[in-house]
């Protein structure tokens, strides 16, 4: 079936312009007309076109000007544009050809040629539309990749594993662990229904999602009830400690918002801990970033042993922590693997 256009034809006579758009009128098309090329630019600029006819000789701008415009401009170049003169030399039309032209016409018009190459290049402009709009949802499908990816895995990783790296394993000197978890949440959430404590726990972690981002730390996982996050990993930060500090003051603080659908405050115990671990990516089918190391255990044993509402801190948090917060000592733990442990109660920042 013949490809039927909207077509725009740029001739400052409107003896020679109008006869053709009739002609053109008669096999379907949709025609505009523009009696001059600055005429011709706007109406491109304005209009959507799938061919336009361009007359070489024109006052004012001529043809090859209007052509080496609208191919320099990215919104117009990929509009097919066929030249017409009433002057037969092939040099002007090697010379359209070399600036963008698809093709070239002599006047007067043979109907059957005219007929031909506005059909082909009507047929170019549908293939190239039809290839863009694959191209625009494939980007559209990869800009949906890409952010799903984003989600499951830190910033900086994915783009190492989008630039080919294979293994993604990292040793880290020193950063630090934050575990959170709900106090009673396992008694708490086995009377309500599956949508509501979902809910529930969605929006709780949401806000403390937020609250990671905004102190520009790196959530881990959630398991279950529990809460991971980590600073200066995977990008360094030399105040990892101080934002997590933060990080887990600003959780207490929001916590307070919430209630379980009885009245009861919801509250959450935390534990901090600083020093070495080993991150990276592990999973064939489902990615996930990990965190690894006696650090991270330790972390989990603090909040183990904390007490609702406390943030419970190692002796290494501590000693990072001391002179800018105020830390409360704890009674000496035996904290299972690691023996006894001095331990200590953040409670707040030191007033300056």
């Amino acid at each position: 079936m013949p490809v039927k256009g909207n077509i725009l034809i740029v001739d400052d006579n409107e003896y020679v312009r109008e006869p053709l758009g009739l002609m053109l009128g008669f096999m379907g098309h949709t025609i505009s007309y523009a009696g001059d090329g600055f005429c011709a630019l706007e109406m491109v600029r304005d209009n959507a076109y799938d061919l336009i006819l361009l007359d070489l000789m024109m006052p004012g701008m001529d043809g090859s000007e209007v052509l080496q415009r609208l191919k320099a401009d990215p919104a117009s170049r990929h509009i097919p544009v066929v030249m017409i003169s009433a002057l037969d030399d092939l040099d002007l039309v090697a010379r359209c050809i070399k600036l963008g032209a698809e093709d070239y016409l002599f006047k007067p018009y043979n109907e059957v040629l005219l007929e031909a190459r506005v059909e082909s290049c009507l047929m170019q402009k549908a293939w190239h539309d039809q290839e863009q709009h694959y191209l625009d949802q494939i980007q559209q499908e990869r800009q949906k990749s890409e952010h799903l990816l984003r989600n499951i895995l830190p910033v900086a990783v994915t783009e190492r594993l989008k630039q080919g790296e294979k293994v993604i394993a990292d040793s880290f000197a020193e950063a630090t662990v934050m575990f959170a978890d709900i106090v009673d949440f396992t008694q708490m959430a086995s009377g309500l229904p599956p949508d509501q404590l979902v809910t529930l726990l969605d929006n709780l972690f949401s806000v403390f999602d937020d609250l990671v981002q905004a102190h520009g730390l790196e959530k881990i996982k959630t398991i279950g009830d529990a809460y991971l996050v980590t600073g200066g990993v995977p990008k360094w930060r030399p105040d990892h400690v101080e934002a997590v500090a933060e990080l887990a003051l600003a959780m207490q603080t929001t916590v307070a918002q919430f209630a379980w659908p009885n009245g009861m405050p919801i509250q959450i115990r935390t534990g901090i801990n600083t020093g070495p671990l080993t991150a990276g990516v592990i999973g064939k089918n489902k990615f996930a970033y990990d965190i690894w190391g006696d650090t991270v255990n330790t972390a989990a044993r603090m909040q183990e042993h904390s007490a609702p509402g406390m943030i419970l801190t190692s002796q290494m948090a501590y000693e990072k922590l001391k002179d800018r917060y105020l830390l409360q000592e704890q009674n000496v733990l035996s904290v299972k693997g690691k023996g006894v442990m001095k331990t200590y109660i953040l409670q707040g920042r030191l007033l300056t």
